[in-house]
């Protein structure tokens, strides 16, 4: 994956680095968007640079800096007092912002208490609340694609019910590791269940194979994210500790489904509130094709959505799809003649598999790219 851009030519500023060296390189910041960035030791700057057409979001500075640079011409959003989160942001989450506090319980940390604001102001219809969310999705979404340009992703699409300690779990995670191997940056839902197994596959693939073995056995200690997210998390965060430096992938959950807690072993999360734009923004930005492992519900639903561009190439040449479980998608909930169906004689139909197993997905992904 590639690195986070600085964002001198784009006219966007999102750390203090590149704030300080835009200065320096360029002597005013005219026409810049300075997203999040923490300015109240950077008064001196501000008094003495041209800020003319600039846009300030959310970033903390001292008045008399906030003052100068409205005289100039520049817009100012000042930061949202008692927010569990940061609707300016200019970057996407990690697992240790999300899990901060994590050993005071999971109800303590940043993730559990944006959800409860969330459930709170979306019960009482407040535009104030809504508009926040929005411009949250929203530079969550900008800073995703900065994330991603020039990546080669691959969706896992999967059921969060699968539990660890399962030889489906393992599975998954072997797939993560495999695609990460090869190149992909790993994309899921970012939940639990077959989303975490394929970032945790991810973040395994820098180890020898035995790390993979030996962080499946100590997570089976705690199979799934009920009764307890605590234990859940802080088990993964175990293998973290021991086990760093372990691979990238992302994570795309939603807050929509607050029940369902992120993964900590997607090293980059993109945490909305509105699940539509999750599930969009998901399949949209898997450039390299979708992998749908066995799933109920939301997982036939995003074989459908990824289908409906793919069969109008709203999107350009549709990306591949691999389906994994001929029994599952043939039998059990039978999506794969349908897919079949709807792909006969349009460009899809070469982009199209059905697999039973895991280790035919690398294959079957590079054949519908040719």
């Amino acid at each position: 994956m590639p690195a986070h851009a600085a964002h001198h030519n784009d006219r966007e500023i999102e750390t203090l680095e590149e704030f300080d060296a835009t200065v320096s390189a360029r002597g005013n910041l005219a026409g810049f968007r300075v997203q999040a960035v923490d300015l109240t030791d950077r008064t001196r700057e501000l008094l003495g640079t041209d800020t003319a057409g600039a846009v300030f979001l959310g970033c903390p500075m001292r008045e008399e800096a906030a003052a100068k640079i409205r005289t100039d011409g520049a817009l100012v959003f000042p930061p949202v007092p008692d927010l569990p989160f940061d609707p300016y942001r200019g970057l996407v989450y990690s697992p240790d912002e999300l899990f901060a506090s994590l050993a005071d319980g999971y109800e303590a940390t940043p993730d559990a208490r944006a959800y409860a604001w969330f459930q709170r102001t979306r019960a009482d219809g407040d535009i104030h609340a809504s508009m926040l969310r929005a411009v949250h999705d929203d530079s969550v979404s900008d800073a995703l694609d900065e994330l991603l340009c020039g990546a080669r992703v691959v969706g896992v699409m999967g059921g969060h019910a699968m539990r660890r300690g399962t030889e489906a779990y393992e599975g998954a995670a072997r797939l993560g590791r495999e695609l990460a191997r090869a190149g992909f940056t790993v994309a899921t839902g970012g939940g639990p269940g077959a989303m975490e197994a394929a970032n945790l596959g991810a973040y395994a693939a820098p180890h020898d194979d035995e790390m993979l073995a030996d962080a499946l056995q100590l997570l089976a200690k705690a199979p799934g994210f009920t009764p307890s997210i605590t234990d859940w998390a802080t088990t993964a965060f175990e293998v973290r500790g021991r086990w760093p430096k372990g691979g990238t992938s992302v994570g795309i959950p939603t807050w929509f489904y607050g029940h369902e807690p992120p993964n900590p072993f997607a090293s980059h999360i993109a945490k909305y509130f509105a699940n539509a734009t999750r599930e969009d923004g998901l399949l949209a930005r898997s450039n390299a094709g979708v992998v749908f492992l066995p799933g109920a519900a939301g997982t036939v639903q995003e074989i459908f959505d990824n289908a409906t561009p793919n069969y109008y190439e709203s999107r350009g040449e549709p990306t591949a799809m691999v389906l994994v479980d001929r029994t599952h998608w043939t039998e059990e909930l039978p999506a794969w003649p349908l897919l079949q169906s709807l792909a006969r004689g349009r460009s899809m139909e070469s982009r199209i598999a059905l697999v039973d197993r895991i280790e035919e997905v690398p294959e079957a992904l590079k054949r519908l790219g040719d």
